[in-house]
């Protein structure tokens, strides 16, 4: 009986905190009730290195200026908003003495504690915080955080978080003056996998009494990084020409059909796009107000009904304004233009002239990053969005009876009423078709441009230029134009300015045209015969 006693009070002293535990930040919590600067430095970094489980708590309380103590009880206090809890034990405070005051801080204070709050945090069980402690001491260059970064390292399984903390270490060791040369020269080099621009200005940043080897290497490393980073450079630029690329090619590919291949010349296109942008905003006010939990859904759901819209208008047009027009094509100008305004006044009319809100569903809102490039995810689905029209559109011109129909009387209107196609009905199809796209287009354009009567105006001579480059009629010819072109711009609006660069652009577009006058891509068809 007397062992299996001896053997619980054993346990039971196992199980019970230490006194060796609590002796741990005594001495901190001592200091931290000076009132001095300095002492509140010594006590953040016996704290850093105490391993205490109430280490993390007290300096957070400090940087979130929630640390208090008392001078006669010589004790230290979190206040957590509702009470005061004993910041050594946790355990809550009923009666605080009456002298508990904040522990003050002055900027090199605050300094320290952002350091140590990353050298504490990169023990913590969540990688992103680890990784995140470590860019910490990447930046504050901490040389007390490095018996914690070595403590990490030896035990880090997450490839990206060790790359982080390799990367902080080096930071340190590439600052360190006592530091081995060689091993100064090593952590230059080592920095270079950060391939950041904060790491170019941390390796240009060395002291001027830096041995010129260690200079010499993190010159290299800075130069290497600045090479890499240009490269990037490159890439987003192409990656934002290709997303404004995408944006031209929905709104020119409709504009492809009904002045490329009926040879109408339709000014009224832009408020094609703008009808399919207030339907995508009545749908979701619809959602908004009833059936909040479909958000999600409510582009889906507005796609076939802007097509819908889009393309019943465009029917109208055609049946009752473009029919007596054809073969006139500036009279088919003045026509829409004159139809077009008739539309904006209407919107106007009805929805007000301000801009309406359009919201975007969860899975468009967002970015994510692809080496240093920065993709956002709205941007992303409108290029699979445009690719998509434009395949569909594919198909149902050489795939579906509608398309041979459509192509029949594009190539010879007078044989294809000999065989019986009714060519009114197709024009009016092909010209509704047309309108129904650019509907589809306006979907798009609500989630990156204001909703307004004014919408398509800024789309309209665009789509020309794409469709006049591409090819008039060609819709291969329409995706390579709205490509060029939105990669042209790109890379021309940090030289030359967003507004000189497309000045240059449409005297480039000119110019080609006096040497292809039938752009990118000859058209075969009734354009060409007239």
């Amino acid at each position: 009986m007397r062992q299996i006693l001896l053997r619980l009070a054993v346990l039971l002293l196992t199980l019970l905190p230490g006194p060796a535990l609590a002796e741990g930040i005594d001495g901190a919590i001592q200091l931290l009730t000076t009132d001095s600067y300095s002492d509140t430095i010594d006590a953040i970094g016996q704290l850093s290195t105490s391993g205490h489980p109430r280490a993390v708590a007290i300096v957070q309380a400090l940087a979130d200026g929630k640390l208090q103590f008392s001078d006669s009880a010589k004790k230290v206090y979190i206040d957590t908003g509702k009470g005061l809890v004993d910041a050594a034990t946790g355990d809550a405070v009923a009666t605080p003495p009456a002298d508990v005051s904040e522990v003050r801080q002055n900027n090199r204070v605050r300094g320290i504690v952002q350091a140590t709050l990353g050298s504490l945090s990169l023990m913590n069980p969540d990688p992103a915080k680890r990784r995140a402690a470590a860019e910490e001491v990447f930046k504050s260059r901490d040389e007390n955080a490095l018996p914690a970064l070595d403590a990490s390292l030896a035990k880090e399984t997450v490839p990206e978080v060790a790359t982080a903390l390799k990367i902080a270490r080096a930071a340190i060791i590439l600052f360190k003056s006592d530091a081995p040369e060689r091993d100064r020269i090593v952590a230059a080099q080592a920095i270079q996998v950060a391939g950041t621009q904060d790491a170019v200005a941390l390796l240009r940043s060395l002291p001027a009494d830096t041995p010129k080897p260690v200079l010499t290497a993190a010159q290299a490393s800075a130069k290497a990084i600045e090479n890499n980073l240009a490269l990037w450079a490159t890439a987003q630029n192409a990656w934002y020409g290709l997303s404004l690329g995408s944006v031209l090619l929905l709104a020119a590919i409709g504009l492809a059909i009904t002045f490329g291949v009926m040879g109408i010349i339709n000014m009224a296109h832009g408020e094609m796009v703008m009808l399919g942008a207030y339907v995508t905003f009545m749908v979701q006010e619809v959602i908004r107000n009833h059936f909040p939990s479909l958000f999600d859904l409510s582009l889906p759901i507005a796609i076939p009904l802007a097509f819908i819209v889009s393309g019943l208008v465009g029917i109208g047009i055609e049946r009752t304004v473009i029919r007596w027009l054809y073969g006139r094509p500036l009279d088919t100008l003045l026509a829409t233009w004159g139809i077009s305004l008739a539309l904006q006044q209407l919107v106007r009319t009805t929805f007000g002239a301000n801009n309406r809100e359009v919201g975007s569903p969860s899975w468009m809102s967002g970015s994510f990053q692809l080496g240093q490039l920065s993709i956002t995810w709205g941007r992303m689905w409108i290029i699979v969005f445009a690719l998509v029209v434009f395949a569909g559109l594919i198909l149902i011109l050489k795939k579906t009876p509608l398309g041979l129909q459509m192509r029949a009387v594009t190539q010879n209107r007078s044989m294809a009423s000999a065989m019986g196609i009714p060519t009114p009905w197709i024009d009016a199809l092909t010209f509704g078709l047309g309108c129904g796209i650019a509907g589809i287009a306006g979907v798009a354009l609500s989630q990156i441009d204001n909703v307004s009567p004014n919408l398509g105006q800024g789309y309209i001579i665009d789509s020309f230029m794409v469709v006049v480059f591409g090819g008039v009629g060609n819709l291969w010819g329409t995706l390579v134009g709205a490509m060029t072109l939105g990669i042209v711009n790109k890379f021309l609006e940090p030289v030359a300015g967003a507004v000189l660069g497309k000045i240059l652009v449409l005297v480039a577009i000119i110019l080609f045209i006096q040497k292809r006058p039938r752009g990118l891509f000859a058209l075969k068809g009734r354009a060409v015969e007239a």
